[in-house]
């Protein structure tokens, strides 16, 4: 593997936390949004949002042989699949006074949950921290070699 693809690996990695960040962010911001959109006139609360992560390099055994023959498969790293609904139910609250409220006087809250949140943006920003590190050894590798070339 030369230093090139560790860079790029870091930088896939650093892009993908940081949308998952975003992704997060946005979840969070919206804990208590009841009429993300209206459908037949009745409210929709917002929906939590997901971000699929996967490989570039699809298949491993592949990507083993080609690093034991010394080629150079070039797409590693990971890429945002997609970044979908979570299909949890939604959670009902009584509150009659509420615009929102049905007729039986219950207001469906988003399917986001605070506590899983912010354990998904601790791990998000362990893992780009990670990526950070990762970045920063490659580029001292580079120094070094370019002081040693001297």
């Amino acid at each position: 593997m030369n230093l090139n693809s560790s860079f790029g690996i870091s930088a896939s990695g650093l892009t993908a936390q940081r949308l998952r960040m975003d992704v997060i962010s946005s979840n969070i911001a919206n804990a208590e949004t009841t009429r993300a959109s209206v459908v037949d006139g009745k409210a929709v609360p917002y929906r939590r949002k997901m971000v699929v992560l996967s490989p570039n390099e699809s298949d491993f055994a592949n990507m083993l042989q080609a690093q034991m023959g010394g080629e150079d498969s070039s797409a590693r790293g990971v890429k945002v699949t997609e970044i979908q609904d979570d299909s949890t139910p939604f959670k009902p609250v009584y509150n009659p006074n509420h615009p929102d409220a049905d007729a039986d006087g219950y207001v469906y809250m988003p399917n986001v949950d605070l506590t899983k949140e912010m354990v998904d943006l601790i791990s998000a920003s362990h893992s780009y921290n990670a990526n950070v590190t990762a970045l920063n050894a490659s580029k001292a590798m580079v120094m070094k070699a370019l002081e040693i070339g001297r």
